[in-house]
């Protein structure tokens, strides 16, 4: 169960950095256009976007790197405690099934 979790964790992760990867690279081929006409106003506009993806790939990295920390924690504590991790599954499933059911 602990996998299937963490594989769904991973995939939408690797969706969001992939977006973020499209992002990125749709901004820099936008600088790269827009290189011949550096006026003033357009030289500092560029220095701004080139900040934000650099800023923008920076944070993909740190998502991606406590994603993963955060699933190998959590797949740690469900190896340690798998009777009490699955009771609590347990409990929270009867739990949101009551609730659902109450209308």
């Amino acid at each position: 169960m602990a996998t299937k979790s963490e594989s769904e964790m991973d995939d939408s992760t690797e969706k969001l950095l992939q977006d973020l990867r499209e992002v990125v690279e749709d901004g820099e081929e936008l600088l790269r256009a827009g290189a011949s006409e550096l006026t003033e106003k357009s030289s500092a506009t560029r220095e701004r976007l080139a900040a934000a993806l650099e800023g923008a790939k920076e944070t993909g990295r740190k998502l991606q790197q406590k994603t993963v920390e955060g699933a190998r924690a959590t797949d740690r504590v469900i190896r340690e405690n798998p009777y009490q991790s699955l009771g609590i599954a347990f409990g929270v499933g009867l739990l949101i099934g009551v609730l659902i059911n109450r209308k």
